[in-house]
């Protein structure tokens, strides 16, 4: 994300600092790979640069990050790090040391970064050089309406609408959750120094009730029962009621470790 928003003259540093808990998949548990996370966010960023608030921008960050995430499955073929990595949180210290030090999956991770970040690039920079498109009405994103439960600004609230569908609705692991522990992120960062904790306990509470409000899926396409055909289509969803439940847990739940 760092690079990206560097690209875009926007560098936005707790911001940046939070992304990195989408490692391995959203703390490792080897869904979506974190670069795509960043490269969504970052078209979040710019989103709401050139438009401000409101659902062009909110439109147009779904639309860029359904782009980056099919970039990002044509230079590697999968988009979740288990698949790429054959690692999630179940995975033994053994298979981290095999893996990252044996292997060289560190050089591995860093390499794919550095030929995903200009191609993610592209990608946003092509999505909003496109005709604007037609703006959903509002609710456009489950992320977004998360981010509005809880009081978060516009900007943050247009980052994170790139999220809707599980990341441009692709289906992969749920946006909503993903915006949740983000934000959580964000307030822990000074505490956590910069460093990445995937035990933090108040992020390992929000998945256990985000599990429990979703019958214990994580994916979009699963607990929904099918991927979004587009944007409309999960807007429509959202007005209906869909997912209220699992926003209305995760909304209690973040706003509580915003106030600790």
């Amino acid at each position: 994300m760092r690079v990206l928003n560097n690209a875009f003259d926007n560098p936005l540093e707790p911001e940046e600092n939070a992304s990195m808990h989408f490692a391995g998949g959203i703390m490792q548990y080897g869904y979506q790979c974190g670069m795509i996370w960043g490269a969504a966010l970052a078209a979040g960023a710019q989103a709401y640069q050139l438009y401000g608030a409101g659902s062009q921008a909110e439109t147009s960050a779904v639309n860029a990050s359904q782009k980056v995430v099919e970039s990002f499955r044509t230079c590697n073929t999968h988009i979740n790090c288990s698949e790429i990595t054959e690692l999630d949180k179940s995975s033994s210290n053994r298979d981290l040391i095999v893996y990252f030090l044996i292997k060289g999956g560190s050089i591995g991770c860093l390499r794919r970064s550095a030929q995903y970040a200009p191609l993610a690039l592209n990608e946003i920079k092509s999505a909003f050089s496109e005709k604007s498109m037609d703006a959903t009405s509002s609710p456009v994103s489950c992320a977004a309406m998360l981010a509005k439960k809880m009081g978060l600004s516009d900007m943050h609230t247009v980052m994170v609408s790139g999220f809707a569908g599980g990341i441009g609705l692709c289906g992969g692991a749920c946006g909503a959750l993903g915006a949740a522990i983000w934000i959580i992120s964000m307030n822990n960062s000074k505490k956590e120094n910069g460093k990445i904790d995937f035990n933090n306990p108040k992020a390992i509470e929000i998945i256990e009730r985000f599990l429990e409000s979703a019958d214990y899926e994580f994916e979009c396409s699963d607990i929904v029962g099918r991927k979004f055909e587009n944007i409309e289509d999960h807007a429509t969803y959202l007005r209906e009621g869909g997912c209220s439940k699992i926003i209305e847990v995760l909304a209690a739940e973040s706003s509580t470790g915003l106030k600790t």
